[in-house]
């Protein structure tokens, strides 16, 4: 037998055994080491980053709503706003799943725009309502009012029966009897001792103009669009709205998500202490909060 041989298998093996060892112990220490890395990241906390994403017309609903955006972050959820300059592609932007809720529309028009166009939409929660007033620029207390005098109303149907019982209420016309105000519309008129002319076929987005133009009497003008032209009702107005109007603003979602969690955090942010607050000093009773 050869020494040399024998003395090299030997030294061979120790070095192939030692190297086994080796292997051993580096597999047994990354073992080790991935099981204690994947049990902390189990225990890390991950971060609510849930977003929600609501359609609003520029004033006053997407101002409250960037008012809200942190109150709602502090709540675990992100706030996009999309901005709307009409008062169609909201509601179109929900139904076609572009939007979680909007924020737009008074009660009247979202059952309006639920029966015409059968979206499948639900009334989350009022949050706020717009006085609307008769502003002129000829008239300055009822009695200035003239025999004939032109009133101008938006072509928007759901606001008819407002400012009808506005019209109403400040006894310049009456009603047929049995009429249900909230969908009057102006041939439901019996009394109109003033013989005043009435004409609603303009845009409620240029009714502004109308009145800039002193092209009516008396114009019923939405308070989100007076405020874009310095006008207040309480100041302003010849006519105001009552308090206790059903023409509350609100948010609006598709029926199944009414009670998503990120809805119920929004409509909690937007009838906070801070809110009410903010809507109070900035908009000084053009707009009142709904509890």
């Amino acid at each position: 037998m050869d020494k040399r041989n024998t003395s090299s298998e030997e030294v061979s093996g120790k070095k192939i055994g030692a190297s086994f060892g080796l292997i051993v112990v580096v597999a047994a220490s990354l073992f080790f080491l991935v099981g204690n890395s994947g049990e902390a990241d189990t225990k890390a906390p991950t971060p609510v980053k849930d977003k929600l994403v609501v359609g609003a017309s520029t004033t006053p609903h997407a101002e409250i709503l960037e008012e809200a955006k942190p109150l709602l972050k502090e709540k675990g959820y992100d706030l996009e706003i999309k901005v709307f300059q009409d008062f169609v592609l909201p509601n179109k932007a929900l139904a076609e799943k572009e939007l979680d809720a909007n924020y737009f529309q008074h009660i009247p028009y979202l059952e309006k725009e639920i029966e015409d166009k059968h979206y499948d939409f639900a009334n989350a929660g009022a949050i706020h309502l717009e006085k609307m007033a008769f502003y002129s620029k000829s008239v300055k207390k009822l009695d200035d009012i003239k025999d004939g005098a032109t009133v101008l109303v938006s072509n928007s149907q759901t606001d008819w029966g407002r400012v009808i019982t506005m019209l109403q209420d400040a006894k310049l016309i009456k009603v047929k009897e049995g009429t249900d105000l909230v969908t009057a519309t102006f041939d439901d008129i019996a009394e109109n001792p003033k013989n005043l002319t009435f004409k609603y076929d303009i845009d409620p987005a240029i009714m502004t103009t109308a009145y800039q133009n002193n092209e009516g009497d008396l114009i019923a003008i939405n308070a989100n669009f007076a405020e874009n032209i310095g006008l207040n009702p309480e100041k302003d107005g010849v006519i105001i709205e009552s308090n206790n109007s059903p023409y509350a603003n609100v948010i609006a979602t598709r029926t199944k998500d009414k009670d998503d969690k990120r809805v119920k955090a929004l409509i909690d942010v937007l009838h906070s202490k801070e809110i009410k607050e903010f809507i109070n000093k900035k908009w000084n009773g053009t707009i009142s909060v709904v509890d």
